[in-house]
């Protein structure tokens, strides 16, 4: 039994194949958990329904209206069902709905079309005027972008920079490859741009970002370098000093693969990363303390190496390796630290929400509801949420970025 005063978060999942039995039946099962009004909701839908989604607003607005909703259509959904147990759905129909009671909280949402947003050099006010939520609140973010027109990395700056220190969590939204994509919010549909919610007051929205990757070799200095292209790299050569042979970063990768084994060798075919470290200020580096950003292409004529990201000339670098062993065991790594914290703190979370990239899943390990049950084994009876992203929003070493291949977790509690 809730207090007037506690917050309580619900999820609920349907997969009838009809959109209105889905939504009536997530509906049905979600406002009979929630303990009195719903101050949120978060809705997530499969790509499997692309055809439908104008209609879907409509109907919730008719069946459930809710002060503040956001949602987007996903690869697939996440969501807990009525036997209790979380599922992630995957390319087949699929409504998940989260209801929140959130007293005490603040809750503004917002819709961002790229041509509304500020240039990268204007003043800190200029963000806080377009989403109209005050810096001194100290907000936290829930952002779904489309892929293709939001500028999300752009987004992403700015809002760091006008808000510092706010955690920032979503994803981007998918479709079904030919309708385009949903973004949903309060009772409007938006094919363009991003949605969020800014949530202040009685809330703290803590985060896990699991990339999944695990280092191989030494990290390198860049010390060359252009745009996103690598060109000259210097190894390290103890735990905290540089000072290596200056090589190119072809070169550099050539002489690693030879030191690996077959079996890591084959999977550098496949799953090799570049890991960009996030805090200059660390000397002993540990997993959790690089960006991974995908490799691009190689030329073999001057050894250089295009990755998924801008560099600078004094970066750390370091090749990384992703496979479902490694996937799990980071994700565990972080599961596990996240628990530990808040048993010494004596925090109870209320509810999470779960971004994930298309390419884990199923796909990855060959299992279904592989990193939601995982997170259920470490953090029980916590009511879980979320989608299959095009991308991954969430915090690396203080700064919000765009990931791939990564599950971001963002959950919720009240001050303690």
């Amino acid at each position: 039994m809730y207090t007037q005063n506690e917050m309580q978060w619900v999820s609920a999942l349907s997969t009838r194949p009809s959109l209105e039995s889905a939504l009536k039946e997530v509906i049905e099962q979600a406002d009979r958990l929630l303990e009195g009004p719903a101050d949120l909701g978060l809705i997530f839908i499969s790509s499997a329904f692309a055809s439908e989604y104008s209609r879907l607003m409509p109907l919730l607005q008719e069946l459930l209206p809710i002060p503040a909703v956001i949602g987007c259509g996903g690869g697939g959904v996440i969501g807990t069902g009525l036997d209790g147990f979380t599922e992630e759905v995957e390319g087949s129909p699929a409504v998940s709905l989260s209801l929140a009671r959130l007293p005490g909280v603040q809750v503004r949402t917002f819709h961002v079309a790229a041509e509304q947003m500020p240039d990268l050099d204007s003043p800190p006010h200029t963000w806080v005027d377009l989403l109209g939520v005050p810096a001194q609140e100290e907000p936290q973010f829930i952002i779904l972008g489309d892929p293709f027109s939001s500028k999300i990395n752009d987004l992403l700056q700015g809002l760091d920079y006008a808000y510092p220190g706010a955690p920032k969590v979503g994803g981007l939204a998918g479709g079904d490859g030919t309708r385009g994509v949903a973004l949903f919010c309060n009772y409007r549909l938006y094919r363009e741009g991003t949605v969020g919610v800014a949530l202040s007051g009685n809330i703290v929205l803590e985060t896990i970002v699991a990339q999944g990757c695990r280092p191989i070799g030494r990290p390198y200095r860049v010390t060359e370098g252009e745009r996103n292209i690598l060109l000259k790299l210097e190894e390290q050569t103890n735990d905290t000093g540089f000072g290596g042979t200056e090589r190119s970063p072809l070169e550099a990768l050539r002489e690693l693969v030879q030191t690996l084994s077959e079996e890591d060798r084959e999977l550098a075919q496949h799953s090799l990363f570049v890991g960009v470290v996030s805090d200059e200020f660390k000397l002993v580096l540990e997993p959790g303390d690089f960006l991974i950003r995908n490799l691009l292409g190689v030329d073999p004529k001057v050894g250089a190496i295009a990755i998924g990201d801008r560099v600078r000339l004094g970066q750390r670098i370091q090749f990384h390796l992703r496979d479902a062993r490694t996937s799990a065991e980071d994700l565990e790594m972080l599961l596990d630290r996240y628990q530990r914290s808040a048993e010494y703190s004596g925090t109870s979370s209320a509810g999470a929400l779960m971004f994930s990239c298309l390419g884990r899943g199923e796909g990855l390990y060959g299992e279904p509801n592989f990193d939601s049950r995982l997170f259920g084994r470490y953090l029980n009876n916590i009511p879980l949420s979320g989608f299959f992203c095009n991308g991954e929003i969430g915090p690396v070493g203080g700064s919000t970025f765009l990931h791939g291949y990564t599950s971001v977790f963002g959950i919720c509690r009240q001050n303690s």
